[in-house]
């Protein structure tokens, strides 16, 4: 067990429930927890077992002075250790990482009260309704509360005497009707506050109380034959029913239930609760906690139904819960359903927690991932002793086939990774015959060219696939351009795969095995295969029309649909001109006969 001084603390613990706290030598508190039996629970930290965690290990090395506070039951524990841990924030309990300020309907004590949104809890006198997790669905709902049972916005002290004495004009809501005038006394005191209660009743989720009195004001109006009336009130009606049928997710026999459920690994757990009534979910929000000791899923599960009950107000009976809870509760039963309409609520929370713990997989995956490339950039930079890390790297490649149809293949690299949408391809204008130096000089000096008169930003590093003749040639492009001095250049020799820089006979001396090298070569096969796939359609394309559109009179679609119909230049070739007239015409099919065939064959 431990040292003598803690033994003599753990032997005078008392064998009943209750929440202990650890302090260390500088009487720092270090960790709360709870039991079920004080003595056993403490005394399971300091026995010498090879199968506690190193991080328990450690925190109880640092213990020299236990405290408790014996409770009735265990559920008091739990209510007592969470309120300490809010409190206290020990360093080595459960850390929990959802610290946003969530946004309250809430409605004002006055003679016509207001009703807003707001993140201020602490306005005497006033009602609170939520907090709410999503602030697009709660102005959703206020826009469709207003539109139900109109409320006023103005921030007008509404006095009876203010009212009485005219000091008020109706604004543009009344004319809209999301406002029924009290500010003039068009609206009396009492059919404002009948109109809130209703309001009362939706955000409470008591949606059917709200439609049975818009379901009496359609009865009184159509007995006092107002038919107009009516049916104004019949497409509130409506719009609140649609609402609850958007609402409503498993029948309203439910009734009123907390539902709670977590994902979790080893160090973090994202619990989802949601408050249901009558088949609708009210709420519904996920938090993260961070495990710190050795807390279970039951533990952290426990501890996140009562915060959020507390947190939404719930006064629900019964809490839905992934499996089995053995902790006796006096108000309150946990179930834990296989079948039926609340184990569809319960695998809907559990998808709920799922896509949050995979979201944050995910945003830990990509911080790693950008992590690591910022790593090997920053390598690279000393590598290539360039002036500024490569976020933006361009790396060009030339196409030909013995001179003919030559293109520039350009791809760009950012963060370290492929940039797709950014690629590009030139099509040489200005070279004639099988000439690399020429073809990379014009492909730099036009990409740049135009980089330069649209105002983007400059890439930190441009890659030429090629030895010291095509490096030369791109410089000679950007010294055109008055970039030799802004932008880092190098050129990959294919035979040897050696780095060379500009001014320099001898290549740079880069490990084989470098991630640096890597990459260059990455962004050096990249711009190949762009460019030798573009470059095989543009051969393509060309093969395909050779003989065709170049006959007088017959344009692209004539050449489409010909290679449509005999799949091949050389079948066209073999065709007879009635044939082609079958397909084209007479006139036309007699044309293109006469272009393929100048000696003009028997027929």
């Amino acid at each position: 067990m431990a040292d003598n001084p803690l033994r003599a603390q753990i032997l005078a613990l008392p064998d009943k429930p209750g929440v202990y706290r650890f302090y260390d030598g500088r009487d720092q508190l270090l960790y709360i927890g709870k039991a079920r039996n004080l003595k056993k629970r403490v005394g399971s930290y300091f026995t010498k077992s090879s199968g506690t965690a190193f991080r328990i290990r450690h925190m109880a090395s640092k213990v020299r002075v236990i405290r408790f506070t014996v409770v009735a039951t265990e559920y008091d524990a739990l209510l007592l250790e969470s309120a300490q841990i809010r409190e206290y924030q020990p360093r080595y309990n459960v850390e929990k990482k959802d610290d946003k300020s969530y946004p309250y309907i809430v409605i004002l004590n006055e003679r016509i009260p207001r009703l807003f949104p707001t993140r201020n809890t602490h306005i005497a006198g006033a009602e609170y309704y939520g907090p709410y997790s999503n602030v697009g669905s709660m102005k959703v709902l206020l826009d469709l509360l207003r539109k139900l049972f109109p409320y006023r916005t103005c921030n007008f002290n509404l006095s009876a005497e203010n009212v009485s004495a005219g000091k008020f004009r109706v604004c543009l809501d009344y004319h809209i009707k999301l406002c029924k005038g009290p500010c003039e006394g068009h609206q009396t005191e009492e059919e404002y506050q009948i109109n809130l209660q209703n309001i009362r009743h939706i955000l409470k989720g008591k949606i059917g109380e709200a439609s049975e009195f818009l379901k009496a004001q359609i009865s009184a109006a159509a007995e006092r034959l107002a038919f107009e009336e009516a049916q104004g009130i019949a497409e509130r009606l409506t719009r609140l029913e649609q609402f609850q049928a958007r609402s409503t997710v498993v029948n309203p026999d439910v009734g009123e239930v907390d539902v709670c459920t977590l994902a979790s690994n080893d160090q973090s757990v994202f619990l989802n609760y949601m408050r249901v009534i009558n088949g609708t979910i009210i709420t519904s929000d996920t938090i993260e906690y961070k495990r710190k000791l050795d807390e279970g899923d039951a533990e952290l599960l426990l501890m996140g139904v009562e915060e959020m009950r507390k947190k939404y107000g719930s006064a629900a009976k019964e809490v839905l819960v992934p499996f089995p809870i053995l902790m006796q509760h006096p108000h309150l039963k946990f179930v834990y359903p296989k079948i039926g309409d609340k184990r569809k609520l319960l695998d809907l929370s559990k998808k709920n927690a799922f896509e949050h713990y995979n979201t944050k997989l995910k945003r830990q995956e990509e911080n790693r991932d950008k992590r690591k490339n910022m790593e090997l950039l920053t390598q690279m930079q000393q590598d290539l002793m360039m002036k500024n890390i490569p976020y933006h790297i361009e790396c060009f490649d030339n196409s030909n086939l013995q001179g003919t149809n030559p293109v520039s293949a350009i791809v760009v690299f950012r963060n370290g990774l492929p940039s797709k949408r950014d690629y590009r391809i030139f099509n040489v204008r200005t070279v004639e015959g099988p000439d690399d130096f020429a073809t990379m000089e014009e492909a730099v000096y036009r990409r740049y060219r135009r980089m330069l008169d649209e105002e983007q930003p400059l890439p930190q590093l441009i890659i030429i696939d090629g030895g010291k003749g095509q490096l030369s040639s791109a410089v000679k492009s950007l010294r055109e351009l008055g970039l030799e001095d802004k932008v880092d250049i190098i050129g990959i020799a294919k035979k040897l795969e050696e780095i060379y820089r500009p001014g320099d006979p001898l290549p740079l001396s880069i490990n084989k095995r470098s991630p640096s090298l890597r990459l260059i070569q990455q962004a050096r096969d990249e711009a190949h295969r762009f460019g030798i796939t573009r470059h095989r359609a543009k051969r393509t394309s060309a093969a395909l029309t050779t003989g065709l559109e170049d006959i007088a009179g017959i344009g692209d679609k004539t050449a489409a649909k010909l290679l449509k119909h005999f799949k091949s230049v050389k079948r066209i070739k073999a065709a007879s001109a009635a044939d082609l007239a079958s397909v084209i015409g007479e006139a036309k099919g007699k044309m293109v006969y006469q272009a393929l065939q100048p000696e003009g064959p028997s027929q």
